[in-house]
């Protein structure tokens, strides 16, 4: 994988089981990782929902290959934070995996 190609600095997070004050379950986020990526929007959508209008963009992510990225954790880049919706398997020799991920905002 060529090093220009990941232009982003991005922050990898994993969701941790914590208490808040009054002793509730609450998910907290944690670092797992700052890697470069390259960020491609994919698409955007914008629908009505709960009587509020909601933007969905969809992305694909491509950072170094990693095995310990999985559905469920989020990405953040700048001020915008993806949710990991699916991480593909790796092809035999592939040096990098995608992330598919989407925002709402």
């Amino acid at each position: 994988m060529q090093a220009g190609k990941l232009r982003s600095r991005v922050i990898i997070q994993r969701a941790v089981p914590t208490q808040d004050a009054i002793g509730q379950p609450v998910k907290s986020w944690v670092e797992l990782a700052r890697v470069w990526a390259d960020v491609r929007s994919v698409s955007g959508v914008a629908a009505i929902r709960a009587g509020g209008e909601v933007a969905v963009i969809k992305a694909s992510i491509r950072i170094r290959r990693r095995t310990d990225v999985a559905e469920g954790m989020r990405v953040v880049h700048g001020a915008t934070t993806y949710e990991v919706e699916a991480v593909p398997p790796a092809a035999a020799g592939q040096d990098f995996t995608d992330l598919v991920c989407k925002t709402v905002t």
